[in-house]
């Protein structure tokens, strides 16, 4: 153990944290979930305890075992009561109610006495991608207001996901404080990833403003958003609040006096927005060859891998969550993993990073944790080797139904050091299935990448992604985006379809937000099209999302506008790269060509700025 009666800052050395965590954590703040379980551990208390403990049973507990060391708790009651100027950057979907009053009320409010940052405030001709990334990389804090539809949004998820990146770099900062605006849903995955372990506030209307600024200021200065605790947050979720009505429901862009009258809609039909991993049985998912690939490779006796492999938003999630929704079906054991989880610290960190990957697995299936006692006592073996007798000898004997261990985000290890040896056992898993008696043949594997194979591992012949089956995901054909326009209720006529498919040539998340947008009257099929390429249409924030990606990546830029221009690129890396960001597609020979016209255009435009 790592117990410390010493100082926080030498605890947090042994420990591998920030002292900033450490305080965190023994006042009983938000951290994440990682660093939460390792302190619990370190401090020799029972992590499932302590998180479901009430705030002040955790901070006497953790104080008892590691006290505030008198400087510090001097500095924390200072802290409290001065009123520091902060940089803030406000996160929220423009266009949007309440999202975007509520983000003016905030702005006005904080402005007086922080540094605030509102994209409506940028300028014409500000280098936009370049300022967002600068910005939040130089907050304090960062306020995202979600909505069920910011909630959704493309731009929103990543300006969350810049800020853990900043996060991971600058001690913490900056700090993400979510506000709920009239939307009591569980965030979905990715979302609830980055959001569940953190304190959040909530809004339901003009009446809360004046609390929720307050709120916000207390927390500014250290003190804690209101819904913190677990209770907290199963009692937000369980509430349902009255739907309002029409007129309380303004369209997602400002109207247009000349637009046709929404389509009436059948009472059958209910649409499911477009963003987000799709539940398996959705009436609006659509079944590709690459599904009954992938389940008929995982239904083979003697266990599987499979390897879901495709761009962002081409659905590697959905037949994720599909596919183990059959192995629950067929009483295995379900391990899910989403390497997003894992701290930068961690990645870079070979020993930190497989003791925490048995832990994990070990706390997924609800078993005692013998991770560090098992290090120890064989402290002779390499990190690979150590992990796989970890799961031979304990944890595979002690489950007695067959596992399925599902991986997303695994092309998070692409910077990691130690990846080549990750993988490499992750195959040596696949090749023990040869012996009949071994456990590995009750053991199935999936992993996710939107990385191409040969970029996470440099031995091909070591690596898990060239045995058991690959599936690669592609765009819908014009006859599965007329079977989705049905099962919307038909809003597209056969020449609207047709113009559909020539902007974005069946990508899976853009037609349904394009089928979705029609059929919940919210836009015409001529407003959605006339609207296509404008940074702030129906396909804004995805658009923005992929410029955001290529900020400061001048080769990416290069690449991508010589595609456009010449149907070519030069340089086959930087074309890869542009390929597994779903940006372009190879043709016969050697021509190039941008995904779809939209992908032309709006890139075409806003790259050459």
């Amino acid at each position: 153990m790592h117990k410390v009666a010493g100082t926080q800052r030498g605890f947090a050395e042994a420990m591998g944290v920030s002292v900033d965590t450490v305080r965190k954590f023994l006042k009983g703040k938000a951290i994440s979930r990682s660093n939460f379980q390792d302190l619990c551990e370190g401090l020799e208390l029972d992590w499932c305890e302590m998180a479901f403990a009430d705030d002040s049973s955790v901070t006497t507990q953790a104080s008892e075992t590691a006290p505030l060391e008198g400087a510090d708790r001097s500095k924390q009651s200072a802290d409290s009561n001065q009123s520091a100027n902060c940089r803030i950057f406000l996160s929220y979907n423009r266009n949007i109610r309440p999202d975007e009053l509520v983000a003016l009320d905030l702005h006005n409010a904080l402005r007086k006495q922080h540094n605030i940052f509102i994209d409506q405030e940028m300028p014409i001709g500000t280098p936009w991608a370049e300022t967002i990334r600068k910005e939040i990389f130089q907050a304090d804090a960062l306020i995202v207001l979600l909505s069920e539809q910011s909630a959704q949004s493309e731009m929103v998820q990543q300006e969350i996901e810049l800020a853990r990146e900043s996060a991971a770099l600058r001690q913490g900062l900056p700090l993400i404080l979510p506000v709920r605006l009239r939307y009591t849903a569980p965030f979905r995955y990715p979302l609830n990833e980055a959001l569940d372990p953190l304190q959040w506030a909530f809004w339901n209307s003009e009446e809360d403003t004046p609390r929720l600024i307050a709120e916000i200021q207390n927390a500014l200065v250290g003190k804690s958003l209101p819904i913190e605790t677990e209770t907290a947050k199963r009692k937000l979720l369980s509430q349902s609040f009255t739907v309002r009505s029409q007129s309380d429901q303004p369209p997602m862009l400002p109207p247009d006096p000349m637009a046709q009258p929404p389509i009436e809609q059948s009472d059958a039909i209910t649409l499911e927005r477009p963003e987000g991993t799709m539940d398996p049985n959705s009436q609006f998912y659509i079944q590709r060859s690459s599904d009954v690939v992938a389940i008929s490779a995982l239904q083979q006796q003697g266990g599987g891998t499979v390897t879901i492999l495709g761009p962002r938003q081409m659905g590697k999630s959905s037949l994720l969550f599909r596919t183990i929704a059959i192995a629950r079906e067929q009483n295995k054991k379900v391990i899910f993993l989403d390497f997003q989880q894992f701290e930068s610290t961690t990645l870079e960190n070979a020993d930190r990073f497989f003791q925490r990957f048995c832990s994990w697995l070990t706390r997924k299936v609800r078993l005692k944790n013998r991770v560090e006692a098992f290090w120890q006592d064989n402290e002779g073996l390499d990190n690979p080797m150590q992990c796989t007798c970890y799961l031979e000898d304990y944890l595979l004997p002690e489950i007695s139904q067959p596992i399925f261990l599902a991986m997303d985000e695994v092309d998070r290890l692409i910077k990691s050091p130690f990846r080549d040896s990750f993988f490499s056992m992750l195959r040596s898993w696949h090749n023990d299935r040869a012996d009949f008696d071994s456990p590995w043949r009750q053991f199935d594997l999936v992993m996710v990448t939107s990385t191409e194979p040969y970029q996470l591992i440099q031995d091909m012949d070591q690596s898990p992604f060239n045995v058991g089956t690959s599936v690669g995901l592609r765009d819908f054909t014009f006859a599965e985006t007329v079977e989705l326009n049905q099962r919307h209720g038909a809003p597209l006529s056969e020449a609207q379809l047709a113009a559909l498919m020539e902007w974005v040539n069946g990508h899976p998340y853009l037609t349904r937000k394009s089928l979705y947008l029609v059929a919940s009257g919210q836009m015409s099929a001529a407003e959605v099209f006339g609207q296509a390429v404008q940074s702030r249409g129906p396909f804004g924030g995805h658009l923005r999302y992929h410029l955001l990606r290529m900020e400061n990546k001048s080769s990416l830029v290069e690449g991508m506008l010589q595609v456009i221009d010449d149907q070519s690129c030069k340089d086959e890396q930087v074309l890869r790269r542009l390929e597994g960001a779903g940006l372009v597609q190879r043709r016969e020979g050697r021509q190039v060509i941008p995904r779809c016209r939209l992908y032309a255009e709006y890139f075409g435009e806003h790259l050459r700025a």
